[in-house]
């Protein structure tokens, strides 16, 4: 089903189907047109063959008998000419060819022709027959004499194989057309089709890059590819805006709120409990709320512009065990982790995709979290599983959207910003990787991050390391 999907977009969705499709419709119908002509042609001179044959034949036949009487049955020298007829003025056969002896007249005997041509059907025959008369005053058969001759109205069963042979002839300069056209018209397109390759190899971490230009004179594949670099130079100069704007939202958003944040700490060291120091307290959180949230949209930006960031090899259960070795919460986490998951990536990016999805479990969790590390041919695989209610189905396509949050998460985390899992699933796109939502077990929810291993690992090792942080 899906490779018909496939051929059915490719002729009648693509401009080089349709083109190709079209193409063919008219060379059938003109081709069609010329097969028709040509075949009427053919019959037409085969009859006027007959024809003449038959003449000649009647006329030989008369000027034999006007000079004496003829072998019985009369000789035949035309193949196609089988019944030769001499009939007198009463209607009787006189002589007649070996396939028209026996039979009547082959036609009723005009008295007042000297030359006649017919056309007839005798059920005797089993087909029409052309009938050529010549009439004899005085001959060897006696006074008022008719001379037949008669062959075969040609049809178009008796030229099966000169039909069969154009028809094949028109399907093979059909196929030819369709694959000349579809070739030429691929050929035409082929600097499209380059176009498009690199534009879906474009990213924002190689600026600069453009798209060939094919010189044509100024023709329309020229004229697209000057389109699309200067499109994409426009868009260089806007992703550049866009880093100097987060480079500057940077400084002059957190360098406030850090201020704002430690004048709230100072406070709160010189103030006595009450209603003062719970005020402090509570701007303190909110504080450090708006904090996290412009330090989240902050990432996003980064990431949706394609900021670039330093990579190297690192191995993946190396990372996750130094990342938690020191985390403390009401929730144990397990750490189940296989060596030699080996990723390039930014450290501090990966560090924080790790992070968000622990956060994310410890938020959720009865009594446990489960971090997995473990290869899959040439994928790195981290799996964070917790043991809480999970996610309903109505919610896991929207969990990844930004500020998106289920019942449950607001009220666990009322402070929770919704951004967790939209900026890890970016941060594992960013590196070729993918982010998706499957079951624990049992129950709970089981967040698997798939990133490309680099190099790829060799064969497993045995063991694997598990450590409990507390």
């Amino acid at each position: 089903m899906g490779r018909l999907r496939r051929w059915h977009a490719r002729l009648w969705i693509s401009v080089r189907g349709r083109a190709t499709v079209l193409t063919l419709l008219v060379a059938a119908v003109v081709l069609g047109v010329a097969l028709t002509l040509v075949t009427i042609l053919i019959t037409q001179l085969v009859r006027q063959q007959v024809y003449r044959e038959t003449a000649e034949t009647a006329s030989r036949v008369a000027a034999e008998a006007d000079a004496g009487r003829l072998p019985d049955p009369i000789p035949v020298r035309r193949p196609r000419v089988r019944w030769v007829q001499i009939v007198d003025a009463s209607g009787r056969v006189l002589a007649a060819s070996r396939d028209a002896r026996g039979r009547p007249p082959l036609v009723a005997r005009p008295a007042d022709l000297i030359l006649n041509d017919y056309t007839r059907c005798p059920p005797d025959l089993g087909s029409c027959v052309t009938v050529r008369g010549v009439h004899l005053i005085e001959s060897s058969y006696g006074p008022d004499v008719m001379v037949y001759a008669a062959a075969r109205v040609p049809g178009l069963r008796s030229h099966w194989p000169v039909f069969a042979s154009m028809v094949l002839l028109y399907v093979l300069a059909l196929a030819l057309i369709g694959r000349w056209v579809w070739w030429l018209i691929g050929t035409a397109l082929r600097p499209v089709e380059a176009i498009r390759s690199d534009m879906a190899r474009f990213s924002t971490d190689h600026p600069g890059r453009r798209v060939p230009v094919f010189y044509s004179g100024g023709g329309e594949i020229q004229r697209l590819a000057e389109t699309v670099n200067a499109t994409l130079e426009r868009l260089d100069e806007a992703n550049d805006r866009q880093r100097r704007f987060i480079s500057d939202a940077s400084h002059d958003l957190r360098q406030p709120i850090a201020a704002v944040i430690a004048e709230l700490d100072l406070a709160l060291q010189d103030l006595p409990d009450g209603e003062a120091r719970s005020g402090v307290e509570a701007a303190l959180r909110q504080a450090e709320r708006l904090n996290e949230i412009v330090a989240d949209l902050l990432e996003l930006s980064r990431l949706a512009s394609g900021a670039p960031a330093p990579v190297e090899c690192l191995d993946l259960a190396d990372l996750v065990r130094r990342e938690l070795s020191d985390r403390h919460g009401r929730v144990p986490i397990t750490c189940r982790l296989e060596p030699g998951a080996t990723v390039r990536v930014n450290r501090i990016r990966l560090a924080r995709l790790l992070g968000n999805l622990v956060n994310n479990a410890l938020r959720h969790a009865e009594t446990a979290v489960e971090v997995t590390v473990r290869t899959d041919g040439g994928t790195a695989v981290l799996e964070v599983a917790d043991d809480g209610a999970g996610v309903p189905e109505d919610l896991r396509d929207k969990i990844f959207e930004r500020y998106a949050r289920g019942p449950d998460s607001r009220s666990r985390d009322p402070g929770g910003t919704g951004l967790g899992l939209s900026i890890a699933r970016e941060i594992a796109q960013t590196y070729g990787g993918s982010l998706t939502l499957a079951d624990g077990a049992p129950g709970g929810a089981r967040f698997v991050v798939r990133l490309p291993a680099d190099p790829p690992p060799g064969p497993s090792r045995s063991g694997s390391a598990a450590h409990r942080a507390s």
